[in-house]
């Protein structure tokens, strides 16, 4: 262990850090040409070619000239998925609407005279079943 010193090894774990770091942000630039909408195929594979032959210059011109629509682009897909999963929850939940709602519209048809009583509680049990 003399012939490695705290410091190198401080360093060098340094070193680990930054280049994860850098594949990281690497690939969430790619991930971000890919995903966004308005830039068409030349663009994209402009940007792309440029990211991938000059890595550092082009990730950070990137950065500079639509960074902040990054943010904008992520929050737009988490949105997204979020909405989607709440429509798949409804949708494998069963019936759109809530008992609540549906015994409310058999008591306003019952209040009107549209069914009887005894219309009315085979409905309300069905609901409630």
């Amino acid at each position: 262990m003399d012939d490695y010193p705290l410091l190198n090894l401080f360093w060098t774990m340094l070193w680990l850090f930054l280049w994860v770091m850098w594949f990281f942000l690497l690939f969430k630039v790619v991930t971000d040409i890919f995903r966004d909408h308005s830039l068409h195929g030349w663009g994209k594979a402009g940007w792309l070619v440029l990211v991938l032959l000059l890595p550092y210059i082009g990730v950070l011109i990137y950065l500079v000239a639509r960074g902040r629509s990054m943010a904008e682009r992520e929050a737009k897909q988490i949105k997204q998925s979020e909405e989607a999963f709440r429509e798949y929850v409804r949708k494998s939940a069963g019936t759109g609407g809530s008992s609540a709602e549906e015994l409310s519209k058999l008591s306003t048809l019952k209040d009107k005279g549209d069914i009887t009583q005894e219309e009315f509680e085979r409905a309300k049990a069905k609901i409630l079943a």
